[in-house]
């Protein structure tokens, strides 16, 4: 049940986006529906339209920047539809925070500011590891003198070895939130539902399930034996 002052952001990042108001309703829907009861008052609605693009990406985006201004201004709480509809990048999540406003995700408001982090962290991974694919097998593929364009995604096939070594890295990566979630004594189905639950997705960007946790957890108990990562028996 919220609760006080907010301040609404919602962004798509395109201007046909912006023009057709694709993805701005869906967003208004969910932070209406974590509006939904409580005592609160809505100070302001703001709607941005660009690519957040650039090494700073803040300074593209001069609506979140005024909504920023209006939630110090007033003490209110800038209130968003999903986490992604900010920023995939660390950094830039990161300095928000730092601007000391606070701010909530209608998908997952019970999220800290740690959370928040780890998600964004995840994201940005995410994104980085979908374009490596992409760029890696396009090069292939143009080594082998495929015609892009002309054959099917049979030709894109990321080989065997390529595919392991992505999920070891993938593995790493969730190496210290699945070991603090054993620390806490969590059982490994309570683990996938954490999971789900604050928004990090499987390296395939699905949700998680039994299986693909315990394959994550062997991948890294085979690491911490000296197995080189990448390198399968």
């Amino acid at each position: 049940m919220a609760n006080g002052k907010f301040v609404t952001y919602y962004r798509v990042s395109t201007q046909k986006q912006g023009q057709s108001g694709l993805g701005i309703e869906a967003q208004r829907n969910l932070v209406q529906a974590y509006l939904n009861g409580g005592e609160w008052a809505v100070l302001g609605e703001y709607t941005e339209v660009e690519t957040g693009k650039g090494a700073d990406a803040l300074t593209k985006r001069p609506k979140l920047a005024e909504a920023l201004a209006l939630c110090k201004k007033q003490g209110a709480t800038l209130v968003i539809a999903k986490l992604d509809r900010l920023a995939r990048n660390v950094h830039f999540i990161s300095g928000l925070l730092e601007t000391g406003v606070d701010f909530v995700a209608a998908d997952m408001p019970q999220a800290n500011k740690v959370m928040i982090q780890m998600h964004a962290v995840m994201s940005e991974w995410e994104r980085d590891q979908i374009s490596a694919r992409t760029k890696a097998a396009l090069a292939a593929a143009k080594e082998r003198g495929v015609t892009l364009g002309a054959a099917g995604a049979a030709n894109l096939k990321p080989k065997i070895e390529e595919r392991q070594q992505q999920a070891d890295a993938f593995a790493e990566k969730l190496r210290g939130v699945l070991e603090g979630m054993q620390a806490r004594g969590l059982t490994r189905r309570a683990m996938v539902e954490e999971l789900n639950t604050l928004g990090i997705r499987t390296a395939t960007g699905g949700a998680w399930h039994l299986t693909q946790l315990q394959r994550t957890l062997g991948r890294l108990a085979e690491c911490s034996q000296g197995r080189p990562v990448g390198v399968h028996s």
